[in-house]
Formats: C-alpha cells, structure tokens, sequence
C-alpha cells in the first residue's frame, strides 16, 4: 500500500534510455508494472507524444526529480511535475555527490518536509541510513526508498546487512529498493527480504533485448515475494541432515 493504492504488481520501471517508444512500450506492458517513473525535462516537439504514449500504457505516473542537486531545485521541478501530469505523487531526488550520484541526506530531508507540507506523496530516494529514514518520516514521508547501489551500476545489494535492519527498524513503513539493481535475480532478493517493492530502469532498458528482461524482472519480484510470504528456512552453520535415519538398513 503506497499512500493508500495498493498495487498487483511489486515492480515499478524507468522509462528513460530506451531504443524506441515502441520497445518502452512493449517493456512496460511485458513488465507487469503499474507505476512507471519519468523525470521532468524541457521538452521538444514529441514531448507531447512522448506523454501520450505513457498515459497509453494505464500506469500511474511518479514523476521525479532526477538530476536536482539542491533543495530548490528539486522542490520547483516537483512543482512542475504536479502541473504537467495532474500527480501528488513525486520520487523525491536530491543528489550530493556527482560520482556515486549518493543523496544529500540535509538537502533530501529539508525538501521533503517542504514538499509533505505542500500536499505531495513523496517517495525519498535514500541510503540504507536509519536516521535518515527516521528524519524522513518525521518530515511526512510515508514511504522510503533505500538504493541498493550507486544509479545505474548494476551492483545488486550492496549492503544487504544494512538493507536487512533498515527493513526490521521500518517494519511498519512501505520500502522500496530503488537503483542498483542489475538482474533479475537481485531484485528477487529484494523482495526475498520483505521489500514491498523495486524500482529499476537501465537494467531493462539498456539490455539486449528490453522486453524480454522486462518480462523476466516481473517475474523475478513475483517470485521473490512468494518466498517472502511462504517463509524462507533459517540459515545455519552446520549441514543438517534431510533424510531422517531412522530405520536405516543396517548393512553389517
């Protein structure tokens, strides 16, 4: 449930870097995903296109702030977004480092609690950080989105320790894994983890074939949130046997 729309599919996909708007079509519509992220740009003549082909698809539109470095400019950008696509919903980034492209936690926080203020539903994109989250969700945030690596890397979880107490210390909170994931099997342990859910984008899209990862990514999050579900086994130090012994033939 994410500020109060409960979602079939886990998987939430990028739209950018795509070869054509045919192939970002058929990838949404093989993906399973309801909700597709766009950032906002200065757009030419087939912007207009561009945002008809989104609203063809049926997902719900999350806007984002992609490529903000201040507080001021991600928050204007949010402004725009809610005009120009008719959403509260915004993915709330505010980059501090140009290299690891790592949130600035002071300027995340400070735009968040300006945007909740102004009525939006902010999904923050952030670290495995607890005490950011915490300041997060103080600010309004009803969700959170911990990266699980640098954007674009294809690292997988980085830290899964890390990811693992940011999901028990938020056990009540919606948690996305957003950026970093780079196979289909990386985002099924995301979910594997009792992650309400990922967001991806060049994994599918810079792929060899778009829409068949896409189909492969839906999939991958369907699965791991079964497992989730069924409960994994514990994990342990020593083998332990899984044919009792028990009436065994004794052969001496």
């Amino acid at each position: 449930m994410f500020y109060g729309v409960d979602l079939r599919s886990r998987l939430m996909l990028g739209t950018a870097q795509y070869p054509s708007p045919a192939v970002l079509h058929d990838a949404i519509e093989a993906s399973g995903a309801e909700v597709i992220t766009v950032s906002l740009r200065r757009e030419g003549h087939e912007g207009a296109k561009f945002r008809d082909l989104l609203s063809q698809t049926g997902c719900r539109i999350l806007p984002n702030t992609a490529g903000c470095h201040s507080v001021a400019e991600a928050v204007t950008t949010a402004r725009m977004a809610r005009e120009l696509f008719g959403t509260d919903w915004i993915k709330l980034e505010v980059i501090g480092h140009a290299d690891t492209l790592q949130p600035d936690p002071f300027g995340l926080v400070e735009a968040a609690r300006i945007l909740c203020a102004d009525g939006f539903s902010v999904f923050p994109y952030t670290t495995d950080d607890l005490i950011v989250g915490e300041k997060l969700i103080e600010a309004g945030c009803q969700v959170l989105m911990p990266w699980g690596a640098p954007i674009g890397s294809g690292q997988g979880l980085r830290n899964p320790d890390g990811l693992r107490a940011f999901r028990a210390h938020f056990s009540q909170i919606p948690l996305v894994i957003d950026a970093g994931i780079g196979a289909p099997s990386q985002a099924a342990q995301s979910m594997e983890m009792g992650y309400d859910a990922v967001l991806l984008n060049t994994a599918v899209a810079r792929s060899a074939d778009p829409v068949r990862m896409a189909h492969a990514f839906g999939q991958a999050v369907s699965a791991g949130q079964a497992a989730y579900q069924a409960g994994l086994m514990p994990r342990r130090d020593m083998a332990v046997a899984s044919t009792p012994i028990f009436g065994m033939a004794e052969l001496a």
